[in-house]
């Protein structure tokens, strides 16, 4: 063991990125930026522990691709930081930003190698531009331009951050103590994404995968007088609706385990849970703009859906473009993306005997394709 843990922060908004996905989350082939920083790190030395900082929605997506140690975030890098310092044991601690993807095996080396020179070991690139501070031309010999990641004493960065200082990176923190910082060579391959237009700047990044991934969903609910129906966020002409916590909507509930399955992100029941008060009688249209919003902020782009409704009463025909309409639109694919069938059940069953109804729903999903942004 090297006596070093990593620590890789991916806990911002990425609100300078401006699109609807956060940039940890695009794809390179089939694997997101956050797993390719890490896997790539993992193979250049071993560490005692890879901590991944993200908030608490992701971590939930991230458990199911690798078994790292997640910790969530707090409002800003610093605290996002001092939150995983807290499970860091080691004599030494690397941290890194997972939006610095493309950083070179031998610039980690250099930094790792460094460990006794300094208590802060960071990697820096000369600047060969003119410039200027106050109107006044500086001496750019004198001017570093700081990268990550930055290897420093586990201890004495603990101790630096537990003042109220907020520090733009660790070494700031480090040389606060009066600590030595010492600096090696860096890399311009090791560039920072953090707009969209960076995203031409990274060499190590693939395309990501043309794969469609499918998901199945199910739901079942019977009928409960004097409830307002919907189904497919479309308002039904009955005096029943749908016994549930929520409205009800069984053709969206099915929908939404549908997408869920395709990203791989569990089921309907862990992300809206129904012993939860604040659910009860939630609208199940917002539940799906609110499944859609996470579905493509994780980097997948829809693609179409099929439901079948599986009811002897109500009779469906006269909803059907109502319902196809309105899907499309919370989904904000074409119409033609959404296809609904309905049928009965031949008199059979529970839904035979008009007690409730069964909605199937199939969802295809895709990679964004960032090289289109």
């Amino acid at each position: 063991m090297s006596d070093t843990t990593l620590i890789l922060l991916g806990a911002g908004s990425s609100s300078r990125f401006k699109t609807n996905v956060k940039k940890q989350w695009l794809y390179s082939g089939e694997i997101p930026l956050w797993l390719h920083v890490a896997e790539h790190f993992e193979k250049s030395t071993d560490f005692d522990d890879i901590i991944i900082v993200s908030t608490e929605q992701e971590i939930a997506l991230m458990k199911h691709f690798a078994s790292y140690t997640y910790i969530e975030g707090g409002e800003s890098r610093q605290a996002s930081l001092k939150n995983a310092l807290k499970h860091v044991t080691s004599t030494h601690v690397l941290v890194s930003d997972i939006a610095r993807c493309c950083i070179p095996s031998e610039m980690i080396t250099h930094i790792l190698d460094a460990k006794e020179l300094g208590s802060c070991i960071v990697p820096t690139l000369p600047v060969i531009d003119t410039l200027y501070m106050n109107e006044k031309p500086i001496n750019r010999e004198e001017v570093k331009i700081i990268q990550t990641p930055q290897l420093s004493v586990t201890k004495l960065l603990k101790k630096a951050l537990e003042v109220d200082t907020l520090f733009t990176d660790d070494s700031s923190a480090i040389a606060s103590l009066g600590e030595k910082i010492y600096f090696v060579e860096g890399s311009v391959t090791a560039h920072k994404l953090t707009t969209v237009d960076d995203l031409h700047k990274l060499p190590c990044i693939q395309a990501p995968s043309s794969k469609t991934l499918t998901g199945f969903g199910i739901d079942i609910h019977p009928f409960e007088k004097g409830k307002e129906m919907f189904l497919c966020g479309v308002p039904i002409d009955t005096d029943y609706g749908f016994k549930a916590h929520s409205d009800g909507d069984v053709a969206i509930h099915a929908l939404i385990d549908a997408l869920l399955g395709a990203a791989g992100m569990g089921d309907i029941g862990e992300l809206y849970p129904d012993t939860e008060s604040h659910y009860a009688g939630a609208d199940s249209k917002e539940l799906l703009k609110d499944t859609v919003r996470r579905i493509t902020s994780f980097g997948y782009e829809l693609g179409n859906i099929d439901l079948t409704i599986i009811a002897e009463a109500p009779k469906l025909l006269p909803y059907k473009a109502e319902m196809k309409t309105t899907l499309a639109s919370l989904l904000g694919i074409r119409k033609n993306f959404v296809n609904i069938k309905a049928t009965t059940a031949e008199k059979l069953g529970f839904v035979g005997r008009k007690e409730g109804v069964t909605v199937h729903a199939v969802a295809n999903l895709t990679y964004l394709n960032w090289k289109k942004l």
